[in-house]
């Protein structure tokens, strides 16, 4: 990230840019940075400007006690102002939660796209995502960040042979640096449940997208956002999991973000 912006509540929030064309701001998920979104931004920015950046608490950004959405939203729109007044969003999966809750907010946007946001369709799912509050809420106030990230990844669905793995591997480390932000992603989901209410009030075009090989509940997850929000479209992309191939996503983003 080689540019910066300060954002209202005097927060450095780091970012970059690239590529010709209307602004995307793109906006990474739970335990990530920009540098995740560094290869779908190579794609599409032969059609657009493409940003990708540091949300708050992660790689070169700042951070500000005490965190609220709302201060990320303030981020966004200080973004936005800083690429040229207006942009699309692209949001990855909880990241995707956090695009929504701006295009609600009114901050100046032409387009939301958003992939797997993973709100609780499923039964239990409202009990599970309060366990997990409750979990991540103690193991941080303990400082103890491997148990949250512990607790991200049981969330996430994957096994307790694999979480025990990967606290041996090197990126267990970088994992647990940025530990604390789980919490902010934590929060952009609200209870967990699809927020039906904030996505009606989204008055520009929305995209909902989930893989054809991701569980059910996901494409479910994004089925749910499209029908909430009242321009929005569900599209699955075939053969896709979470875990989703920036060389097939692109082409789909650009269609949407093209046709504004």
């Amino acid at each position: 990230m080689d540019k910066q912006i300060i954002s209202r509540d005097g927060t450095r929030i780091a970012y970059a840019r690239s590529g010709r064309g209307p602004a995307v701001v793109l906006v990474s998920g739970a335990m990530s940075t920009g540098a995740t979104m560094a290869p779908l931004a190579a794609r599409l920015a032969e059609r657009f400007t493409v940003v990708p950046y540091d949300r708050r608490g992660r790689g070169a950004s700042g951070d500000t006690a005490p965190y609220a959405v709302a201060r990320e939203v303030e981020d966004l729109a200080a973004l936005i102002e800083a690429v040229g007044g207006d942009a699309a969003l692209y949001g990855m999966s909880s990241g995707g939660a956090l695009a929504l809750e701006a295009a609600a907010s009114g901050l100046p946007v032409r387009q939301v796209a958003v992939y797997e946001p993973p709100f609780a369709v499923y039964e239990g799912g409202a009990e599970e995502r309060a366990a997990y509050t409750r979990n991540l809420t103690e193991a941080l106030a303990r400082g103890h960040r491997g148990d949250a990230v512990e607790h991200f990844l049981r969330l996430t669905g994957l096994a307790e042979e694999m979480i025990r793995g990967a606290r041996q591997s090197p990126m267990w480390a970088d994992m647990e640096a940025i530990a604390p932000t789980l919490a902010y992603d934590d929060a952009a989901m609200g209870d967990g449940l699809v927020p039906r209410e904030r996505l009606a009030a989204i008055s520009v075009p929305v995209l909902a997208l989930a893989g054809g090989a991701s569980p059910s509940w996901m494409r479910e997850a994004a089925r749910a956002v499209a029908q909430a929000a009242p321009e929005g479209t569900y599209r699955t992309v075939e053969g896709q999991t979470h875990m989703v191939d920036p060389d097939v996503l692109a082409p789909v983003l650009a269609g949407f973000l093209a046709a504004d």
